[in-house]
C-alpha cells in the first residue's frame, strides 16, 4: 500500500523525494501539506480506489493514510 500511496503522493508533491517517505512521515509536519494538498490527495486517492470518502478523516502520518486504506479497500 505505501508503494501506492507514494505514487499518489508524488502526484501531490511532485518535488518531494518519495524514496525518503515511510509510514511515520508526517503529512504536515515533514511533506509541508496545508488543506488544499490534503483535498488534492483525497481525490487522487478517489481516483485510484474507486470510492468517496462519506466522512470527514484526519490523517496524520502517511501510515495513517495506508491503513485506513487497507481497511477500506478490504471491505
Amino acid at each position: 500500500m505505501l508503494t501506492k500511496l507514494k505514487e499518489i503522493l508524488s502526484k501531490v508533491l511532485p518535488d518531494t523525494n518519495m524514496d525518503e517517505v515511510t509510514e511515520d512521515t508526517r503529512l504536515f509536519e515533514d511533506l509541508g501539506f496545508d488543506s488544499l494538498a490534503i483535498m488534492m490527495m483525497s481525490m487522487e486517492i478517489e481516483d485510484a480506489f474507486g470510492f468517496r470518502f462519506t466522512e470527514f478523516v484526519k490523517f496524520e502520518t502517511v501510515g495513517d493514510v495506508c491503513k485506513y486504506l487497507e481497511n477500506k479497500i478490504q471491505k
